[in-house]
């Protein structure tokens, strides 16, 4: 869906005259490419950041694990003792069983939800590293003339591209990482 929605959107931009001037104009509009895997895996400052995602990500992952063991362990606890205890001391242990479950999916929450810690950090990281490729990528794009830019890593609906329209290894020269 996500590949006809950009067809689409690529014949819509495209002159809709039937002379010459909507001809020429089709014509004059040059399309390159990028592999932002390929550019990306080539920015030591992208190594880094992942590296350093990783190690956050592990350390948060064992903080919710631990938390979780002890919320099992409480309740394996409660099942073998559950035959000694009154109502009232069953009721607490269960209570106190739900808040540690309660616990870790409140700190998995924050650190792995949709606007949680690891989402803050990645984009504090990779969004100057995003910046820095898309701006050469622009100066590339005025110098040359070049009117659209496709990442062919991301987009599936490119089955085949001639390597003389990639322009990845370029822009790797333009931020200064020359192969």
């Amino acid at each position: 869906m996500k590949h006809y929605a950009a067809l689409f959107a690529i014949l819509f931009l495209l002159p809709l005259g039937g002379g010459w001037e909507g001809t020429s104009l089709l014509h004059a509009q040059k399309f390159v490419l990028i592999d932002m895997e390929y550019i990306l895996k080539n920015i030591p400052a992208y190594e880094r950041a992942n590296e350093q995602l990783n190690q956050i990500s592990r350390k948060w992952q064992a903080e919710i694990e631990a938390l979780t063991t002890e919320a099992q362990t409480l309740y394996k606890t409660y099942q073998s003792e559950s035959v000694f205890l009154s109502a009232e001391q069953k009721k607490e242990r269960e209570g106190a069983i739900v808040a540690k479950e309660k616990e870790a999916a409140d700190l998995k929450k924050k650190y792995f939800g949709p606007e949680g810690e690891l989402f803050k950090k990645r984009e504090s990281l990779m969004t100057p590293i995003n910046d820095e490729i898309y701006n050469a990528v622009k100066e590339i794009c005025e110098s040359k003339g070049y009117s659209l830019v496709l990442d062919r890593a991301s987009d599936n609906g490119i089955i085949f591209a001639s390597p003389k329209i990639d322009i990845s290894s370029e822009v790797l020269t333009k931020l200064g990482y020359a192969q």
